[in-house]
């Protein structure tokens, strides 16, 4: 198999070949298991104008060049775990359809195979798939809240729409909440990987917390007295595919 420049040079893919050409090729180079081929003009035989080695050499340097540039983009997206963590988004628009139980369970799985200071795992995850508990809190908040829900054209239900939750407790003496940061993190890519949207919430979590007519929906959920409430994580099947937010890259600085 050959590619052809020109009638005067032609770049052989075997080495080994004995037949007559204008140029050779070299194929090297084995980087940690990962072979690269890189292709070095070795000879001219014959002379060329400027015009056509202007040509060749562009060639070249595009040819040798490509891997090495190409390195960081190619590991970013052909990676699967940095392309999962790089597509994730906060979704806060869902398709009325509740997610699997098998599905659930296995995020909250992933979640708790997060690390922990001493292996002590300082959390409770309570997976929420009872409608009932969700359009009661809903409820709530529509009655509450009439000005809010008018303003959010989108709005169905209390956690941004989600038809699942996601609940993550710490205990209130303020430990663990590093390693719920950690739990929450392995969710929402966990959740990426599977075709699922999620989207930390706060603001619901408080209207919960400060309403009276909320605490049955808490004692519910049947969190330890000596835990509370860090945050939701809401959970269904997108039905929006937002644009990545920029990121301040001048905050990560290297110390060399």
């Amino acid at each position: 198999m050959k590619l052809s420049l020109n009638k005067g040079t032609s770049f052989l893919l075997n080495p080994m070949s004995r037949k007559k050409k204008t140029c050779q090729l070299t194929v090297i180079f084995a980087f940690r298991k990962r072979c690269l081929l890189v292709f070095c003009y070795i000879c001219i035989n014959k002379p060329i104008d400027d015009t056509t080695m202007t040509i060749k050499h562009l060639l070249l340097c595009g040819l040798l060049l490509t891997p090495i540039m190409g390195c960081a983009q190619q590991t970013e997206t052909s990676n699967e775990v940095i392309k999962t963590i790089m597509e994730r988004r906060s979704v806060r628009r869902y398709l009325d359809r509740p997610v699997e139980h098998e599905k659930l369970a296995l995020l909250a799985k992933c979640g708790i195979n997060a690390p922990s200071g001493m292996n002590s795992q300082p959390w409770e995850v309570r997976v929420v798939e009872n409608k009932t508990w969700v359009d009661g809190l809903t409820t709530i908040y529509r009655k509450l809240n009439p000005e809010a829900v008018k303003r959010d054209a989108h709005f169905k239900t209390l956690f941004r729409n989600a038809p699942n939750v996601i609940v993550i407790a710490t205990p209130k003496d303020g430990s663990g909440k590093i390693e719920a940061g950690l739990l929450g993190e392995n969710i929402l890519l966990a959740a990426q990987s599977l075709g699922l949207g999620t989207c930390c919430l706060g603001g619901p979590l408080r209207f919960m917390k400060d309403t009276p007519e909320a605490q049955p929906y808490i004692q519910q959920l049947n969190i330890p007295a000596d835990y509370d409430i860090d945050y939701l994580i809401a959970v269904g099947y997108p039905d929006e595919q937002p644009d990545a937010k920029p990121r301040i890259e001048s905050k990560i600085q290297f110390l060399k």
